[in-house]
């Protein structure tokens, strides 16, 4: 199997949970601390050693383009200043992986951004994630789906286990048999929300969108009808995968936090702040009052 260096971010959605920060703003530009949600994202995907990644934004995106790229002018009035330090991280990020940039005319569907991507990617095999998602762990995920990816010769997807059903009908729910390693498993469906009665019996969610695709997806997509909402979904595309060919889960080891809502967003700051050893104790007094 290929060594897989490429990564696919999608992040052409409107955000407007958010409104009206998002009408000049990106979603995932919205800070949690001092970096974008999408910022974590990229870290993770070079932490794991991904060198090159594509993001598939909107026409309302050329932020995300800007925060990337490098401004040797801003840098040197930094150096000035004594600041650079500050965002020196950025930096050195910036020099580890090259950055890629596409369009989704219209917004149909994760699937049909990913689709904007084919190109870029080619036959290799790469990672998936959109842009909404952080996950805290000691390992990266991505890193841990790699591993697996690679013993397992098949495409993969991160998954979480949760016992509260009503909560399993707010994501996509994974079927699936068991392996003896206690968090793999071998999917045999996909299904996007289901209805209470009919959730995943292992309690396998889909926390974090965090795939390693072959090119077997590409042929799928191309071919895929549109599905909830009118629009073209991964989701659907992978249950199909699932039932031609081998499609691994893996329980990964890790908190996963959705930025997708404006508790949800707070959350997380909270969650990095208690971490943040220049403020945490002020987090705790301020939680505790």
């Amino acid at each position: 199997m290929q060594k897989v260096r490429k990564g696919v971010i999608t992040v052409a959605g409107l955000g407007t949970r958010f409104l009206p920060a998002t009408k000049a703003m990106p979603k995932e530009m919205l800070p949690v601390l001092d970096k974008p949600v999408v910022q974590y994202i990229v870290e993770e995907m070079v932490a794991s050693g991904i060198t090159e990644i594509i993001f598939v934004t909107s026409s309302q995106k050329r932020s995300i383009e800007d925060h990337f790229d490098r401004d040797k002018d801003f840098e040197e009035y930094l150096t000035k200043k004594g600041k650079l330090d500050r965002i020196k991280p950025l930096i050195d990020l910036s020099k580890k992986v090259r950055f890629f940039y596409t369009r989704q005319s219209e917004p149909l569907g994760n699937g049909h951004a990913l689709l904007c991507a084919k190109e870029f990617i080619g036959d290799e095999p790469f990672v998936f994630s959109d842009g909404d998602s952080i996950i805290d762990s000691k390992v990266p995920v991505v890193k841990q789906l790699l591993k697996v990816f690679y013993q397992e010769q098949a495409s993969i997807i991160g998954v979480q286990k949760i016992t509260d059903k009503e909560a399993m009908t707010k994501y996509g729910n994974v079927y699936a048999k068991v392996t003896k390693d206690k968090r793999l498993y071998r999917i045999s469906d996909f299904v996007e929300k289901p209805h209470i009665e009919k959730v995943s019996p292992d309690g396998l969610i889909v926390g974090g969108m965090r795939y390693v695709l072959t090119k077997d997806i590409w042929a799928i997509l191309e071919s895929q009808k549109t599905g909830r909402d009118g629009e073209i979904w991964l989701a659907d595309a992978a249950n199909v995968l699932a039932h031609k060919k081998k499609f691994m889960a893996y329980e990964y080891e890790g908190l996963y936090f959705d930025t997708g809502n404006k508790l949800a967003l707070l959350k997380t700051a909270i969650h990095f702040a208690k971490k943040d050893p220049e403020i945490k104790d002020q987090i705790e007094e301020l939680l505790v009052n």
